[in-house]
């Protein structure tokens, strides 16, 4: 399994993965102790768990990591302060190795040399090896399994339902390569596979573990070949360092059963196993069922990797198998990892069992490890491994406690480490772990009727899906999409899982053609029919009773009389006889013309009003912008939003532009000329004129254009440089006031505002601070003047709409205040230049001007008895605890809402929720929407865990995140997210999935992406920055993403990745996983992200191709500053250009086209996005992240 054996790679991390390889690790308590042995698990890399302590050797490859290098590593182990800097004293436990090595070695230590591949004391894995250790590494997933939870399903094939990963689906993950084979350097002595599957293996049992183990051990294995016989007891993982002689180890006990567990997966069968039959046996079959077989005495140190040099801790239970780490060399476990949130864990984590005999250990290096100290075998592990304790593989690894840094993004990431990291340890084979992409198809193709909303508790097919919806009772998903279907009954399951009980709520959201828009219910001037006690409106849920004289609450269950204008009677069923002719009483969505009584002061309200607001400073001037707007708003405003595409609309303009005073100007339809106003005096704002500001376009058109065509050339020769931007925003505000009526600003602006005026600002930015406590300051605004202007603004329903033009910083956290609030967005286009940004700019602009918005709205989510909404996400404005106020509310805006239990749910009625915005429509008229959703509700965790959705849980965690940045480092932001993680998936492991060693990584089946999608928020810009990331791009992705529906938070999060090798019309490529090794040099590929669209180039690409989409056969002669694709007359060319332009037409932001040429200095920004790969501000690559997990995991377990 190569997986992707990046070879080195240094370490999967960058760095040599700090946190894996650290010696971190091993420190806890005596090393790690082999708290996980029991788990043994998959991840073998992980393993980091011993280091060799003394010489660590390096990884084969390359040349040993300089230990410290290594210790970069630690990023994800603990803090950095374990891992050393220096080369990590002998002592030490040779650092983890690389997170991206195997897990599964043992001990592999990033620094020095470490050696941890799996390979036994002798020559350092391969890479191949390595992956396939960690290939290894189990990951089962699947839905709970009938039985319950359990997904490892015993029968080897992948277990059922949930998925094992094994690496392949093929039962016996057989995946890995049989041993040998998969290591290709090594030979694969017969046990050698074992090892490391064993370890892996995590499924060690046979019977229980469906095939994983194969795969994994048999990544594993191939790593080093274990020597023949004895060798291979080393487990791989053992470091290669110098290696005890052979005599030294023990021979690994085969007592321990234990560990060895995996009797069942031959622990070293590389091969996958059969996969009925235990994983094992390919290799030589275990002998018996804990040992493993030969083992071989794994060289002491081996197991804990590194022999420990000082006597093991004890604690250190288990696994350390080797001998513990030398207690220094534990490095100094405390370091939490920052993953993990609690301290390290003790050695002890480890499954008590293995751990226990492994604690033991000798605390000779192991030499003592006696049979069954040395924990033979993990349980999954292959018998050369030494046991992995956890999972990981390697030494038994308190939590590491390191992990944290790396991970975590620390900086750590960055360090340096060195390169070689581990060279070459195998990683986990990333096939062999559960891809999104496969998960995308799975639900394309069972996904082939419309889906109807009448079935409580139905989770809908994912947002990568084309389907079609039929209103039967619940909100179309376009709508309301939840976390859970199944929500826990009692707060006590709820807190059990830390499944987040949360729905995204999008109530304006626009639908397909072929949908119908809500309807528009009137029940004339009685208004609509609601709850007498909490206010619930006619939805399905009401029941009614006594003939149809009274209805019963479906949220609070009282009972309220039906007015005599509604009555209808009852057929033999308790339903009303008109039940489907009114869509109250049969859709899940629709609309209440609202009385006067739900207006603002009791009166009807008047239409809403743009005002364009434009700087004319020089930058403004300078870079085009102030033209391009001008032209542009001559033909969009014939573009305004309207309810009748036949009518015209009803909504008024203004415009004002400014520098450090403002120009207001009068375009009444009577003048021949537009007349500018100026004011002055910006302390003091006001609007100079009431008549001839807000206008009627058609009837002013012709002074309007006049009045376009003249402002770029008023301004075309100013010097003026400084801007004001509070006393903007206060115009406008002003001008809706004297007009009495909502509206937005459409506000057009491109410098900090520091000419003397209210909401005066300075340059802060200060990149000291980046990764430091006070880093949180900078996403706060600096002056409290815009919080007070965004409520006044949200009192009249003046919504502002920000177009940014910035050439450096403008402090966005403190402009974004007033957009935020009012439920605006902001569109920010960096060192705008006209010739390739405006066909960016224009179109996102169109599209702001002509889209569905709602004015003056307010949102109040009800829920039935047993839970209750108490936190929102998004861009609004909250006065109390219930009502959710928005200025402006547009079809792309979504709300994320969290749900608490206030008393116990019941199974049989389940949970209710209804969304009513009150708000105005653009053409004046006061409008109710509703959206019900009812879930079912579980007694069983097995339940909660079998109707969840993970793209929705991602989406509530990446706004809890970015919220969090607010007031905490973004260090703990991201190990609180790990931590949470760990523990939705622990608790399935512990309380759902058939019991099962360690060693496997077992995920449910609808969660099984929770990690991949999971790292990718941990690797965002917002929460671990690359060096070029300024603070404004983070402020501004922090509040975009802040109001984003599901479908844009999967796309931003794992971008789309198409190759173009042969394009059918009326269908897609099928997308290839985000990660540099699926990019052929021969291909073409085509990524978005929902903000940007890359056309990558690969170098070896036919002619043929390249005349089909760039008119030239050479590559040199492709522009890579082209912003569109020629005109070409081929269908290739069409079809490509098609699909571009569907992309586009799904997304809420215009996408400029970035062409990236394979080897160009753009294919940085590029390889950004593969996400599955280590990301260069030190983010974990997938396999990395994954086998992190796994650790953190094991160590919740024990």
């Amino acid at each position: 399994m190569n997986v992707n054996q990046h070879t080195p790679m240094a370490s999967p991390y960058g760095q040599p993965q700090p946190g894996y390889g650290q010696p971190g690790y091993a420190p806890l308590d005596g090393g790690y102790p082999a708290p996980y042995a029991p788990y043994n698990g998959p991840a073998s890399s992980y393993q980091p768990g011993a280091q060799p302590q003394g010489p660590v050797r390096g990884p084969p490859t390359s040349a040993p990591p300089p230990v410290s290098a290594p210790q970069p590593y630690n990023q994800y182990s603990h803090s950095q302060g374990d891992m050393q800097n220096g080369p990590p004293p002998m002592t030490q436990a040779p650092p983890r190795s690389a997170v991206s090595q195997p897990y599964n070695q043992g001990a592999v230590n990033l620094s020095g040399p470490h050696p941890s591949y799996p390979q036994h004391y002798g020559a350092p894995p391969s890479v191949q090896q390595v992956t396939n250790q960690m290939t290894g590494m189990q990951i089962t997933s699947g839905p709970p399994t009938p039985a319950g939870p359990g997904y490892a399903p015993p029968h080897s094939s992948q277990p059922p339902v949930s998925t094992t990963y094994s690496a392949a689906p093929p039962p016996s993950y057989t995946q890995a390569p049989p041993p040998a084979s998969s290591a290709p350097t090594q030979p694969a002595p017969p046990t050698g596979p074992t090892a490391s599957q064993q370890y892996y293996r995590g499924p060690p049992l046979s019977s229980q573990q469906p095939s994983l183990p194969p795969t994994s051990q048999q990544q594993f294995t191939s790593s080093a070949p274990p020597p023949p016989s004895s060798q291979q007891t080393f487990p791989p993982t053992s470091y290669s360092g110098p290696m005890p002689p052979p005599s030294q180890v023990p021979p690994p006990p085969v007592s321990q059963p234990q560990q060895s567990f995996p009797p069942s997966q031959p622990p070293f069968s590389s091969a996958p196993p059969p996969v009925s039959q235990p994983a094992f046996t390919t290799g030589p079959p275990p002998p018996t069922q804990g040992s493993f077989p030969p083992r071989g005495p794994p060289p002491s140190s081996q197991p804990g990797s590194f022999p420990p040099p000082g006597p093991p801790p004890t604690s250190a239970p288990t696994g350390q198998y080797s001998s513990p780490m030398p207690p220094q060399q534990q490095l100094p476990p405390p370091q939490p990892s920052p993953y993990h949130s609690g301290p390290p864990p003790s050695t002890t984590q480890m499954p008590p069992t293995s751990m226990a005999q492994s604690n033991h250990l000798p605390p000779g290096p192991q030499g003592p490890l006696g049979p069954l100290q040395q924990p033979p075998s993990q349980p999954g592990m292959q018998g050369a491994y030494p046991p992995q304790q956890n999972g990981s593989f390697g030494q038994v690894r308190g939590p590491q406690p390191g992990y944290a840094g790396p991970y975590p993004g620390q900086p750590n990431y960055g360090a340096p480490a060195p390169a070689l990291a581990p060279p070459t340890q195998k990683r986990l084979d990333p096939d062999a772990i559960p891809s999104p992409i496969q998960v995308i198809e799975d639900d394309k193709a069972k996904s082939t009727e419309p889906f109807t909303t009448g079935v409580r508790g139905q989770a809908p097919p994912l947002v990568t899906t084309n389907f079609q919806v039929k209103d039967q009772g619940n909100a179309s998903p376009r709508f309301i999409r939840c976390t859970a279907y199944n929500m826990p009954c009692t707060a006590d399951m709820a807190k059990q899982s830390q499944v987040p009980l949360a729905a995204v709520i999008k109530p304006l959201a626009t639908l397909p053609p072929d949908e119908t828009p809500p309807y528009l219910v009137d029940h004339g001037e009685g208004g609509p029919i609601r709850c007498n006690r909490c206010k619930a409106y006619m939805c399905p849920y009401m029941q009614f009773i006594e003939g149809g004289r009274r209805f019963q609450c479906g949220f609070c269950s009282c009972v309220t009389e039906v007015p005599p204008h509604y009555f209808q009677h009852l057929d033999h069923t308790g339903k009303r006889v008109d039940c489907y002719d009114r869509p109250e009483l049969s859709l899940g969505s629709y609309e209440f013309l609202a009385t006067v009584d739900y207006c603002k002061n009791n009166k009807l309200p008047q239409p809403p009003a743009f005002i364009f607001l434009i700087d004319v400073s020089y930058n403004a001037v300078k870079s085009g912008m102030v033209s391009i707007v001008c032209q542009e708003l001559k033909t969009l405003l014939d573009c305004l939003p309207r309810e009748n595409p036949e009518m015209d609309s009803v909504v008024r303009v203004g415009f004002v532009t400014y520098n450090k005073v403002l120009h207001f100007y009068n375009v009444k339809s009577s003048l021949a000329q537009p007349q500018m106003l100026v004011v002055s005096d910006v302390s003091d704002m006001f609007v100079p004129l009431l008549d001839g500001f807000l206008v009627n376009v058609n009837e002013s058109r012709l002074v309007i254009e006049s009045l376009l065509d003249q402002i770029p050339e008023m301004f075309a020769d100013t010097r003026e440089t400084e801007t004001v931007f509070g006393p903007v925003i206060q115009a406008g505000l002003e001008a809706l006031k004297a007009a009495d009526c909502a509206g937005k600003l459409f506000v057009f602006h491109t410098s900090l505002p520091i000419a003397e005026a209210p909401g005066k600002l300075k340059n802060r930015e200060d990149k000291k601070l980046i990764g430091t406590d006070k880093e949180k300051s900078l996403f706060q605004p600096q002056v409290s003047f815009y919080n007070t202007l965004a409520k006044e603004c949200v009192a009249q329903g003046c919504c502002v709409d920000l177009f940014l033009f910035p050439n450096q910083y403008v402090d966005l956290a403190t402009l974004a205040v007033v957009p935020v609030a009012t439920g605006g967005s902001i569109y920010k286009y960096t060192y705008f230049q006209a010739q390739s940004d405006q066909e960016r700019f224009l179109n996102d602009l169109r599209r702001d001007v002509q889209k569905p918005v709602g004015f003056d709205a307010v949102m109040r989510v009800r829920t039935s008895t047993g839970i209750r909404a108490t936190d929102f996400f998004g861009s609004f404005f909250m006065s109390n605890t219930t009502d959710v106020e928005l200025a402006g509310l547009d079809c792309d805006k979504a709300i994320t809402v969290e749900f608490k239990h206030d008393d116990k749910l019941s199974e049989e009625t389940g949970a209710l929720m209804q969304c009513a915005v009150l708000y105005t429509s653009c053409s004046g008229q006061r409008r109710l929407r509703i959206h019900n959703m009812a879930v079912n509700c579980c007694s069983q965790l097995a339940d909660l865990y079998r109707n969840c959705e993970t793209d929705t849980i991602i989406n509530f965690f990446s706004k809890y995140a970015f919220r969090g940045v607010l007031n905490n480092p973004t260090k703990t932001v991201r190990d609180t997210l790990i931590n949470q993680c760990a523990q939705i998936l622990a608790c399935y492991r512990k309380n759902c999935a058939s019991p099962s060693s360690a060693g496997q990584l077992i995920l449910p089946e609808c969660m099984k992406l929770l990690p991949v999608y999971l790292n990718c928020v941990l690797k965002s810009d917002v929460l671990l920055p690359g060096a070029d990331v300024s603070l404004d791009d983070r402020s501004y992705l922090r509040q975009l993403i802040s109001c984003m529906d599901v479908t844009e938070t999967h796309v931003f999060f794992y971008p789309r990745l198409l190759p173009l090798i042969k394009l059918e019309s009326g269908s897609l490529p099928v997308a290839v996983r985000d990660s540099e090794e699926r990019l052929s040099k021969g291909g073409v590929y085509l990524l978005e992200t929902g903000l940007h669209l890359f056309l990558w180039v690969g170098a070896s690409v036919q002619q043929e191709l390249l005349l089909n989409i760039f008119g030239t056969a050479s590559f040199s002669q492709i522009d890579p500053s082209m912003t569109s694709l020629p005109v070409l007359d081929n269908p290739f060319s069409q079809r490509l250009r098609e699909i571009i332009a569907s992309f586009r037409a799904e997304r809420s932001r215009y996408m400029k086209l970035m062409v990236v040429k394979q080897e160009d200095r753009a294919e940085l920004i590029f390889k950004h996005f593969l996400v599955e790969d280590k990301s260069v501000s030190g983010g974990a690559s997938y396999v990395d992240f994954l086998c992190h997990m796994h650790k953190e995991i094991r160590q919740l377990l024990s």
